[in-house]
């Protein structure tokens, strides 16, 4: 008789395999399409209503996503949504797509991990997959989810059910690599775990790579989102240091960028947005100081990173000064609130922090973001500006913190009083102009 791998495996290659998707956001809802696309039956869970409804009746609430594509897999029978848990029982492959926020104390908030395996356990059968692509610190995978498993069901991992991580790597609007072609990382518990997991992920996703462990494929994330919060650092201090000198640190990267070897561009801002990049690289920082050591690197990037909205706020501040005028009072309107541009994802933005800090220092903070309507954040609510052309004449300074490329930049830099451009958004056009201030 067939073991249970060799059943699974069968299923997986002839499609027969029903599939979950734990968390239908920004990772979870694309990931579903795709494997529609690819010919299985999928059923989203979240336990939001108004999501569930909203896939049902064909409507997409991720801007990556088309409603036509979600309405073409539901008609079809392809994709299907609930917030009923127990139809998990039913279920061959789980994929775990929640989020992995910080909590305000900068530990890991692992409670949508939990409350997923929870839901998960009751329902573990033979013949069962669970692969978890919520970003993590190394060990979560093993330590966290698979004694919950075993503890409830009393099945044998590698033998009974399978078990592996694999990261997810979605970046919101892009169009070159999307969830289908960017190379996915998977390892799994044990090696069979691995293969198994290795196997669906085969039957929809272009390429595949295999790691030995799902420590291997935790830290992998956790290194790509390092790599570019420490460089993302770097530049937003050599922005710090060119000011202090008088030097254009536009100017100054794209000079070293004309290096064909050994350099890799990277660009300042106003700090870091999205939930990968300010958050993942301080989930290693927590798991590394439990074992009494830390992470230096990390800990100083993010320092230098998180104190750059004070940092735009104090070019604010000068800029406003040079033209009489205090900032409190002072009528402020911020360009962007988008954590980066053409896209609707606010996760993390620096436009949050520099708003806050501007509202305490008194002054009347408006904004215009032409895919953000409203914004509410700790105890303030406020909405996209509608007559932007009339605000820009208005305002005592326009600060550009996103830099969406439908914008009429020419006009800002005709009508505007004053510019502070975090983004260098309007390029050599604005070079030692008068009324901008460069980051």
């Amino acid at each position: 008789m067939a073991n249970t791998k060799a059943i699974l495996l069968e299923k997986i290659k002839n499609k027969k395999i029903k599939v979950a998707v734990m968390g239908l956001g920004y990772v979870g809802l694309p990931f579903a399409t795709v494997f529609s696309e690819a010919g299985f039956h999928v059923t989203g869970i979240d336990p939001i209503k108004e999501k569930v409804d909203q896939i049902n009746a064909g409507i997409s609430y991720i801007q990556d996503i088309p409603s036509e594509k979600v309405k073409a897999f539901v008609d079809n029978g392809t994709l299907f949504a609930t917030d009923d848990f127990s139809i998990l029982e039913e279920m061959d492959a789980v994929s775990i797509c929640v989020p992995t926020p910080l909590r305000k104390t900068g530990d890991p908030d692992l409670s949508y991990i939990v409350s997923a395996t929870e839901a998960i356990a009751p329902y573990l059968h033979k013949g069962m997959i669970i692969v978890l692509e919520s970003s993590t610190y190394p060990g979560t995978t093993r330590e966290l989810v698979l004694p919950r498993l075993t503890e409830v069901s009393g099945l044998e991992i590698g033998k009974d059910f399978f078990l592996a991580f694999s990261p997810e790597r979605v970046d919101p609007g892009r169009e070159d690599w999307t969830t289908k072609n960017t190379p996915k990382i998977v390892g799994g518990i044990t090696e069979d775990c691995g293969e198994v997991a290795s196997a669906w992920y085969c039957q929809a996703l272009e390429t595949v790579v295999s790691v030995s462990s799902t420590e291997v494929a935790e830290m992998a994330k956790l290194l790509e989102n390092t790599f570019r919060m420490i460089n993302i650092g770097l530049v937003n201090e050599l922005a710090i240091m060119c000011d202090r000198l008088n030097v254009d640190v536009w100017e100054v990267i794209d000079a070293a960028a004309t290096k064909p070897f050994g350099f890799m561009k990277f660009t300042p801002g106003p700090g870091l947005g999205g939930h990968c990049i300010p958050i993942d690289p301080l989930y290693l920082s927590w798991k590394l100081r439990s074992l009494n050591y830390t992470a230096k690197f990390i800990e100083l990037a993010s320092e230098i990173n998180t104190g750059m909205p004070r940092f735009v706020v104090g070019k604010i501040q000068d800029g406003l000064n040079d033209h009489s005028k205090p900032i409190n009072g002072s009528d402020i309107l911020v360009l962007g609130v988008a954590y980066k541009p053409d896209i609707d994802d606010m996760r993390e933005s620096p436009a949050l922090d520099v708003i806050g800090l501007l509202k305490q220092k008194g002054a009347a903070v408006s904004y215009y973001d032409p895919y953000v309507a409203e914004v509410c954040h700790d105890d303030w609510i406020l909405n996209s500006v509608e007559n932007f052309n009339a605000v820009i004449k208005k305002a005592d300074c326009v600060v550009i913190i996103t830099n969406h490329t439908n914008i009429d930049y020419q006009m800002i830099l005709d009508d505007a009083k004053l510019i502070v451009d975090t983004r260098n958004a309007l390029g050599y056009l604005a070079k030692r102009h008068p009324k901008v201030i460069k980051l």
